[in-house]
C-alpha cells in the first residue's frame, strides 16, 4: 500500500504516521524538514521548504511513501517564471497549456506532452549526426591515427569517420528521454501516461540517452524552430529530476523544483533582458573576492557594468523572508559585502512579496544604503515584468537606450 503526504511549500509542519525506516529516509534526503512526533507515538512531522513537485521513496521492508508538495504561486504563474527564464525571446504568454491540472507535476507532464506532440506533428526531425565506425568500405574521410592504432597497418577494415543524415539526432534523444522520464515519474495523470506512451512510441527509433551523462547540446536555428518549445520544457524535466540512488537500500523516484533557483534565474533573467538595450552589461553569478588575498570568494546573482566597464550595481534575489517580523537580516550583512567589495554606494535585494514592506537601510559609518524590494508573484506577466523594469530604472536610472 503507498502513503501519499501532502504538503505545501513552507506550510507548518503536518503530523503524519510513519515507520521510523521510512521517517529517517526522509530525514536524510532534506526533501522535507523530518522529525519524529514527540506527542504521537509513530508518527512524524513533516515540513516543506522550497521545494516543490513529487517523489516516491521505497525503503527496504516498508510500503513506498509518496510526497507531494504544492507551490504557493499559481501553476499558470509558475510556468510563466520558467518559460521566461528558459526562452525569454521566444516565450509567449499561454502557449504552454497545463490543462486543468492544479498540482506541478501532472500539469508538468501534460505541458510536456503537449508540446512533444505539437513538435511531432510533421514528422520526426532530420539533421547530420557525426559518426566514427569501422567498414569494409570508405565512406567520408579515413581516421588515419585511429587505423594506425588499432589496424597496424591492414588495409580492412577501415576506420572511417563521416556525417549521416538521420532522425537520431540530439533533439530528438532529448524529448525521448523526457518522456520516458515522466513516465517513471509518480503521480502522473492515466490520461496524460496514454499520451506520453503515444509520443515514446513514435520515439521508439531515437537512441536513448545514458544516465548520467551531460545532455547532447543542440542549437535554436530556423530548422528546429517548431521543436524548441518542447526542448526547453524536456530540459525543465531532466534538470529538475530528483537524485535516483540505491544507497543502503533505498530508493528515491520523483521531480522536484527549488523555488529558491527558479526565482533567482527569472530575476536575474529579467533584469539582463531589460538593460540588454542599453549601454549596460549585465553578468550573472559573476565571481569576485571580498579581501585583497583572493581568498574569500563571492558570486552576486548580477553586476551591472557600465559603458566604460566598471560595476554600477549589484543585485540578489531572495525568494522568501524566512521571518514573519521581515527579512532576514543576514541578508544585509551579505549585500553589504558586495557594495564593499564592489566600490558600490548601494544595494539591491529582491525578495517574492511576502509580510515585509519594502525596505532602505543606510549602513551607519559607510554611507551604502540597501534596499530591498518585492515582487509580487500574484500578479500577471505584464505587470509582473514591469515591476522588474521599475527595479532596472532604479538601479541605473543614467542607463541610455
Amino acid at each position: 500500500m503507498v502513503t501519499v503526504v501532502q504538503l505545501a511549500e513552507h506550510a507548518p509542519a503536518v503530523s503524519v504516521p510513519l515507520p521510523d525506516a521510512t521517517g529517517r529516509a526522509l530525514a536524510a534526503s532534506r526533501i522535507v524538514d523530518a522529525a519524529p512526533d514527540p506527542y504521537r507515538t509513530g508518527c512524524w512531522t513533516l515540513r516543506a521548504g522550497s521545494k516543490v513537485g513529487a517523489v516516491s521513496l521505497a525503503v527496504p521492508g516498508g510500503d513506498p511513501v509518496t510526497v507531494r508538495i504544492t507551490p504557493k504561486v499559481p501553476i499558470a504563474r509558475l510556468f510563466f517564471l520558467i518559460g521566461y527564464s528558459v526562452d525569454p525571446h521566444g516565450w509567449r504568454e499561454g502557449q504552454v497549456e497545463v490543462g486543468d491540472h492544479r498540482e506541478l507535476l501532472p500539469a508538468l507532464a501534460h505541458a510536456v506532452e503537449r508540446q512533444v506532440d505539437r513538435a511531432l506533428r510533421q514528422g520526426l526531425l532530420q539533421g547530420y549526426r557525426a559518426v566514427e565506425d569501422s567498414a569494409l568500405v570508405v565512406r567520408g574521410r579515413i581516421r588515419e591515427a585511429e587505423q594506425i592504432r588499432r589496424r597496424f597497418g591492414a588495409a580492412l577494415p577501415v576506420e572511417i569517420a563521416y556525417d549521416e543524415f538521420t532522425t537520431d539526432i540530439a533533439e530528438n534523444r532529448i524529448l525521448r528521454a523526457a518522456v520516458e522520464r515522466l513516465l517513471r515519474l509518480p503521480g502522473v495523470p492515466r490520461d496524460v501516461r496514454r499520451r506520453l506512451l503515444h509520443q515514446r512510441a513514435r520515439l521508439a527509433d531515437i537512441s536513448p540517452l545514458v544516465r548520467g551523462q551531460e545532455l547532447p547540446a543542440w542549437h535554436a536555428t530556423r530548422l528546429n524552430a517548431r521543436y524548441q518549445q518542447a526542448l526547453h520544457l524536456a530540459r525543465v524535466v531532466l534538470d529538475g529530476s530528483s537524485p535516483e540512488h540505491t544507497a543502503g537500500g533505498l530508493s528515491i523516484e520523483g521531480f522536484l523544483f527549488n523555488m529558491n533557483k527558479l526565482f533567482e534565474d527569472f530575476v536575474t533573467v529579467a533584469l539582463r533582458e531589460v538593460f540588454r538595450a542599453t549601454d549596460r552589461t549585465c553578468r550573472l553569478q559573476d565571481p569576485h573576492h571580498l579581501d585583497e588575498a583572493g581568498e574569500i570568494r563571492m558570486k552576486p546573482d548580477l553586476v551591472l557594468y557600465g559603458p566604460e566597464g566598471t560595476p554600477q550595481a549589484v543585485a540578489d534575489a531572495k525568494y522568501k523572508a524566512e521571518k514573519s517580523g521581515g527579512y532576514p537580516d543576514g541578508d544585509l550583512y551579505q549585500m553589504l559585502a558586495y557594495c564593499t567589495a564592489l566600490g558600490l554606494r548601494e544595494g539591491h535585494l529582491v525578495y517574492a512579496k511576502g509580510n515585509a514592506p519594502h525596505a532602505a537601510h543606510r549602513v551607519r559609518h559607510a554611507g551604502i544604503v540597501i534596499h530591498q524590494l518585492a515582487l509580487d508573484l500574484d500578479r500577471g506577466p505584464a505587470d509582473l515584468l514591469g515591476e522588474i523594469r521599475s527595479l532596472a530604472w532604479q538601479m541605473a536610472p543614467g542607463a541610455t537606450v
